[in-house]
């Protein structure tokens, strides 16, 4: 098994493509996410606005980008709203995930924000704190910690997701297994190999939530 994956992975430098794909993959990760909760965040004020203007364009919003396939959203991007533009690959992929994770956040926090203790915003009200710093200080916290495992998912589900980013030409991890599994013809090792990358950054999201929780409860503690 060492031999093999020496062999393999070591002496033929397949070890450094690997690293290569998996380097787009992070990125697009990476900024799809980013663009995905600022948007999402966005989207998701427009979706519980008192306003009808503002509601059914988020709410249209929501329904059309989770209905949708994000392999055929992504086709659509690239061969037909980008296809006569330089627009790299890449690119494209950051701002069709970041779209489409938008809409999942965007329904996460309304959730979220909808499930926090309306008694204490209203207490702090009657206190004479404005609406912003109760929200600041109640609601926010509130539903951060409320929606925290639910994101964590919707990290792990992105990162899952840019599987399917090689049909427009991108050189990911899971193109680059497959193309390295072709030339090798060891297509179970490849397949093995992959899922334990992919394990291991599910397990990194995982570990970095569970650090922010630890970190958390220390200063609440220290607080005290």
């Amino acid at each position: 098994m060492f031999q093999k994956f020496y062999d393999l992975l070591i002496a033929g430098g397949a070890w450094l493509t690997i690293l290569e794909g998996l380097w787009a993959t992070v990125q697009i990760s990476f900024f799809a996410l980013v663009l995905g909760t600022l948007l999402g965040s966005g989207v998701c004020a427009m979706r519980r606005s008192k306003h009808k203007i503002l509601k059914i364009p988020a709410s249209i919003y929501i329904a059309v980008l989770r209905g949708s396939p994000v392999l055929m959203l992504l086709m659509l991007f690239y061969y037909v709203v980008f296809a006569k533009t330089d627009m790299d690959a890449l690119v494209v992929a950051m701002i069709t995930f970041g779209l489409n994770t938008a809409a999942y956040i965007a329904e996460l926090m309304r959730s979220a924000l909808d499930a926090t203790d309306k008694g204490q915003v209203e207490a702090m009200r009657t206190l004479g704190f404005s609406g912003f710093a109760a929200f600041r200080y109640v609601t926010l916290p509130q539903a951060a910690e409320i929606a925290k495992p639910v994101y964590q998912s919707t990290i792990i589900n992105l990162i899952q997701w840019t599987s399917v980013v090689g049909y427009v030409t991108i050189t990911d991890l899971t193109r680059v297994i497959n193309n390295i599994s072709a030339r090798t013809m060891q297509p179970l090792f490849m397949i093995i190999v992959g899922m334990i990358i992919y394990l291991g950054l599910s397990y990194l999201v995982t570990g970095i939530f569970a650090l922010s929780d630890r970190v958390g409860k220390r200063k609440a503690g220290a607080s005290r």
